[in-house]
């Protein structure tokens, strides 16, 4: 049986920080390909190694407009690595992968499942 995960060290969360802020600048001043909409980044975690950094994100849209944004993530990959390597001051600069966010599609499935055991008179909280 594998030992578990360790939590992320202090160095590993740093690292996560300052790859979210490149991220988030990219993408809002630099980011030209047309499948790239409204876009939020929920979350960046970093490998204990930093050499992987998996960037959480949700588009607002249909199931073929979260495949293209997922697409146009995918393929300015490689630019937002080029740009993690101008601003960070670290030596080996973490592989870039993006994640469609299914945390939120996850809330709003539990929250039409509880609306539906409600009874009519229920007051939701």
């Amino acid at each position: 049986m594998p030992p578990p995960p360790r939590p992320p060290g202090r160095r590993a969360q740093r690292l996560a920080e300052q790859v979210r802020q490149v991220v988030t600048t990219f993408l809002q001043e630099e980011a030209r390909d047309p499948r790239i909409g409204l876009v939020t980044i929920t979350k960046v975690t970093v490998t204990t190694d930093l050499q992987r950094a998996v960037v959480d994100f949700v588009v607002h849209g249909d199931a073929g407009v979260q495949a293209e944004t997922l697409l146009g993530l995918t393929n300015a990959a490689g630019a937002v690595r080029r740009r993690l390597a101008e601003s960070l001051r670290t030596r080996l600069v973490p592989e870039v992968v993006f994640m469609p966010d299914k945390g939120v599609e996850h809330l709003q499935r539990i929250e039409q499942l509880l609306a539906g055991l409600r009874k009519p008179g229920d007051a939701a909280p």
